[in-house]
């Protein structure tokens, strides 16, 4: 999805310190490309952007299929930030096909808020004829292949109803990391950085401080 389902995150965030959202290439307002690009581009896309565009400390956010984007720019292009948060990682490695994790999404969106679903709905819409494209993309990025180059200190971030990122993988994340840590959000599924951004907000900026 786009950076505006992030609004209520990022204008939290923005009263601690600088906040920079970004539509990754194909997603939110930004132009389609022409191939579909694989998530180590879209990583190696970021890191150029933060090293030409964002001098200093870095804390790199990154939600859902964001999270597979931010532990390759972590892994593949170290000292380019100093610190990871992965709020819903996916995927599974256990249920690493279409089906399961449509049917996972389908059950954590009969419980989410009308603001969600709206949400979502419009930028899957927005995706169009390239949504096959992209979910296939990211179903064939295996994260845990680069968990342990990633060497900064990471904060796992789960919603503790989430069933697109179960518990068991969200913890072999953590354990996985030479720096990371999980930690679980109440009475929230998979969209817990939009639904209500305050509680992961909390713990993202106890993390970054």
């Amino acid at each position: 999805m786009g950076r505006t389902v992030f609004a209520d995150a990022a204008g939290l965030l923005r009263r601690h310190g600088r906040v920079i959202a970004i539509d990754l290439p194909g997603y939110g307002e930004a132009p389609e490309p022409a191939r579909t690009p694989a998530i180590e581009r879209l990583a190696d896309l970021v890191a150029a952007f933060i090293v030409e565009r964002v001098p200093g400390r870095v804390v790199l956010v990154g939600h859902s299929m964001g999270t597979q984007v931010a532990i390759e720019v972590a892994a593949r292009h170290p000292g380019t930030v100093s610190r990871l948060v992965l709020a819903a990682p996916t995927v599974d490695a256990r249920a690493r096909r279409a089906l399961p994790q449509m049917w996972r999404l389908l059950r954590d969106l009969t419980d989410e808020h009308p603001k969600v679903i709206l949400a979502g709905a419009r930028e899957y819409l927005r995706a169009g004829p390239w949504l096959r494209r992209k979910f296939r993309a990211m179903l064939a990025h295996a994260p845990e292949d680069s968990l342990d180059r990633v060497r900064v200190p990471v904060l796992v971030l789960r919603g503790e109803e989430d069933p697109v990122s179960p518990r068991g993988w969200c913890r072999f994340i953590a354990e996985s990391l030479p720096d990371g840590r999980l930690e679980e959000i109440p009475d929230r599924g998979h969209e817990t950085m939009i639904r209500d951004a305050a509680p992961a907000v909390a713990r993202i900026l106890l993390f970054a401080s």
